[in-house]
């Protein structure tokens, strides 16, 4: 949002009151357009604004505390009668207490509609919690009217979403159109009187409810418990039923729930130091649950916050989209000639049913495509065991990875928009010109390239003809999955110096340094034939990190396959990985706390993107400190995505027969069970933080300080109030106390043994920026006392022989 005007003191400007208060505004005085309100504590601030890149002007309340840059609206009076001229207008409480807004002919376009006693004087009033009241001027206990009673799309604290039953009024919040639109969305949230819960709708189709109120939170929503700064609550009496809730009056975090105009329902925290809001959660969990989210034809891929449309078929508003609003969906690119003369494409994806039409007599999939196309209103068919008509428009689309998602239909086409078999053999003489001079030029640098590099003594392979390729990736690439270049063999072999210039070891395989022939530094990650991770491995990284773009995640700049050579190309980071310094008795002097706490929030940011903010819902399974490398500015890159999973459209658990990873960092429910999800990297995220505090290694703690590992030890000093003890001794002259504290507690909080106890990463991001006070951590996994671990093997040494570790690493890395 872009602010109008500046603020001025109402003291010395039209608005006169006899406190001098900037918060308030008298009868027969008015708000011009260099005119704002602020609440007493200058948390709120009311005035024009126009959102966007719209050029409509609207009246409303926005955090003043946030940035100009991250401006917040949080009510707008006439959202749907907007201001094409400022200049001449004005927001006016009238004699008889009527708050209008008037334009430049002078008539209201807003009004408040509270006509009362003209011989009483009185104020609209700005508060601190952002209600905007209109009041008698003799006793400010008489609200006649308040903005709390007509919310828009934001609920702050101590606001109210229910139903009156003695004005049988239902206050209920609606979504913005869009971006630069404060008009009423498509999506509302509102209460089910009949079974006491929330729903949200779009155009009559409910299509997410929050389930029961259970005294601490709505039963689908157990992510409401989560943030103790806020308290939330239901009331039910003979005269209203509504959810509110109220705000640690000693805290200073700021948070608002928002009816989002992407169908979704969130919960905000502003942190001051990040100068962002952090979604602590969001109903429904994922995009595409949203009911008709991407519009006719559009389809929802992968849970993406952006929508494309089916092939043949084009955003219907161009503008809409890049404002991403999908709702007005796609439209045909060629009409259909409604005949033989259209054609079907065959699609793969998961299709809403509630449109189809199921024909029984029709036994052949011939017929059941004839039968189409008699049907002008016909755009697609399916057929299995019975066929399948689709005679409306095409919605809730979804494409997934996974083919076992989805059905595939025959999507009704123009022709023109199905590429003719026919008519890719016929090539122009001028074109087969081109391809054969393209390939003489290209036969002929490469003969003088390997030329050259056979006289500088370079190349020192051969190829190995007679040896089977280990895989090809054309047709991914084909398919235009793959967004890498591909670096032929001997090009590496120059940049590596024949591979001499080696950085590392590892189960994989080996690290070396390279510089291109652009002059830019890599590192070549070259597996080896007896690598722990294979071919799968291999492709998936390749695969899945090419389409990844984040600042804390390492970046891969190529590839390389050539017969049993697997090699990637990634961006070298000088100062390798986190583990180098951290556990160096020599280098951790290094890393003060100032670097420890950068390299904690970025680590957490990486992984907030891998979860929610990236294109794939990505769960890494092998963090360690060993693949977090550094940056010459110390920058954290997560790195290492072999044994990665995407997770696809509404799953948030899965399971494995093949546990990978490393001893130390894995879960309990992955490593006893193989599930595994966001949390699993949640606990992984958790140790390490540990272990960049205390500059200790969980997985080389056995026994010390009467502790089985380095989380029993942390649990313990925790619980005697010893948290110094757990520091790393280095860090006496550099630690912030507040900040130590903090990360101690969160790193507790992400190893606690049960799942559903351990935040998510955005409530982490949000944790480690804020101030606020945290749940308290119970006792984390695997940590057993020395002395129960002597019982235990006391007890049992003469019947079995005894593993002192929990779980063996079943995978090389």
């Amino acid at each position: 949002m872009k602010s109008l005007g500046r603020i001025v003191s109402i003291c010395n400007k039209e608005l006169v009151h006899t406190n001098c208060a900037a918060d308030t505004i008298s009868s027969g005085q008015s708000l011009t357009l260099n005119q704002t309100l602020i609440s007493n504590s200058g948390t709120f601030e009311l005035g024009y604004f126009t959102p966007g890149n719209s050029r409509n002007y609207y009246i409303g309340i926005w955090y003043k505390k946030v940035s100009v840059q991250n401006k917040t609206v949080v009510w707008v009076a006439n959202r749907d009668t907007p201001l094409t001229d400022s200049n001449s207008s004005e927001f006016k409480l009238l004699e008889n207490g009527n708050l209008v807004l008037l334009n430049l002919s002078k008539l209201a376009i807003w009004s408040t509609e509270s006509k009362s006693n003209v011989n009483l004087s009185y104020e609209g009033v700005l508060g601190d919690d952002g209600n905007f009241v209109l009041r008698t001027g003799v006793r400010p206990s008489d609200v006649f009217w308040q903005s709390f009673d007509y919310p828009t799309d934001t609920f702050l604290p101590g606001a109210k979403i229910g139903y009156n039953r003695i004005t049988n009024k239902q206050l209920s919040l609606t979504s913005w159109k869009n971006s630069n639109d404060p008009a009423r969305g498509l999506y509302s949230l509102e209460l089910d009187r009949s079974v006491d819960q929330y729903f949200i709708q779009s155009n009559l189709n409910r299509y997410w409810n929050s389930g029961e109120w259970n005294g601490r939170s709505f039963s689908l929503i157990p992510e409401m418990t989560l943030n103790s700064n806020f308290n939330f609550s239901f009331v039910e009496n003979e005269n209203e039923s509504y959810f509110t809730s109220s705000a640690d009056t000693t805290s200073s975090t700021l948070s608002r729930l928002v009816m989002d105009s992407s169908g979704q329902f969130n919960q905000f925290s502003w942190v001051g130091d990040a100068q962002a809001w952090f979604s602590l959660w969001s109903q429904p969990r994922q995009q595409c649950e949203v009911y008709r989210y991407c519009g006719e034809f559009g389809i929802c891929q992968d849970n993406a916050s952006v929508c494309t449309c089916l092939n043949g078929f084009q955003p219907r508003s161009p503008i809409d989209w890049n404002l991403n609003d999908f709702s007005g969906g796609c439209m045909r690119k060629t009409s259909l000639q409604c005949g033989d003369d259209d054609r079907f494409l065959q699609v793969h994806l998961v299709i809403e049913t509630s449109n189809q039409r199921l024909n029984y007599d029709i036994e052949t999939a011939d017929n059941c495509e004839q039968s189409c196309l008699n049907d002008c209103s016909c755009n697609a068919y399916a057929f299995n065991t019975s066929c399948l008509l689709w005679n409306e428009s095409l919605f809730n689309l979804q494409q997934f990875q996974d083919s076992d998602d989805g059905i595939s239909i025959q999507l009704r086409l123009a022709a023109s928009e199905i590429p003719s078999p026919e008519g890719k053999k016929t090539l122009k003489a001028y074109i087969i010109v081109l391809i054969v001079g393209s390939i003489l030029i290209g036969i002929l640098g490469c003969g003088l390239f390997a030329y050259k590099m056979k006289q500088r003594g370079k190349i020192k392979y051969k190829s190995r003809e007679t040896s089977p390729p280990v895989f090809s990736i054309d047709q991914e690439s084909e398919q235009g999955k793959l967004e890498l270049p591909s670096f032929d063999l001997s090009t590496i072999a120059a940049a590596t110096n024949n591979f001499s210039n080696k950085l590392g070891q590892g189960g994989f395989g080996s690290v070396y340094k390279g510089n291109l022939q652009d002059e830019r530094e890599i590192a070549v990650k070259r597996l080896s034939r007896s690598s722990g991770q294979g071919v799968e491995e291999f492709k998936n990284e390749l695969m899945l990190i090419s389409k990844l773009q984040h600042r804390n995640l390492v970046r891969l700049l190529g590839y390389c396959i050539d017969r049993e050579e697997k090699i990637l190309l990634y961006e070298y980071m000088p100062n390798k990985s986190l583990d180098a310094f951290l556990f160096d008795p020599n280098r951790k002097v290094l890393l003060d706390w100032s670097k420890r706490f950068n390299i904690i929030d970025g680590i957490a940011r990486g992984l907030l993107y891998l979860h929610r903010d990236s294109r794939l819902k990505v769960i890494h399974r092998d963090l360690k400190a060993s693949n977090i490398l550094l940056d010459e500015d110390m920058i954290p890159k997560i790195s290492d995505f072999g044994m990665a999973r995407i997770f696809g459209g509404k799953q948030t658990l899965a399971n494995t027969n093949r546990v990978v990873g490393t001893y130390g960092y894995m879960s309990p429910e992955y490593a006893m069970e193989g599930t595994f999800s966001e949390k699993s990297d949640v606990f992984s995220f958790g140790v390490m933080l540990l272990e960049i505090v205390s500059s200790k290694k969980n997985s080389n703690f056995y026994f010390l300080e009467e502790s089985y590992n380095l989380l029993g030890y942390v649990w313990r000093k925790w619980n005697e109030n010893k948290v110094l003890e757990i520091m790393d001794p280095t860090l006496s002259d550099s630690y912030n106390i507040q900040e130590l504290k903090r990360c101690i507690h969160i790193g507790l909080l992400c190893v606690q043994d049960h799942v559903l106890d351990r935040p998510t990463m955005s409530t982490i991001v949000f944790m480690l920026g804020s101030e606020g006070t945290l749940p308290l951590p119970k006792q984390p996994a695997f940590t057993l006392e020395r002395e129960q671990l002597s019982d235990i093997l006391v007890n049992i040494a003469d019947a079995v022989s005894i593993n002192y570790v929990t779980i063996t690493k079943p995978e090389g890395r």
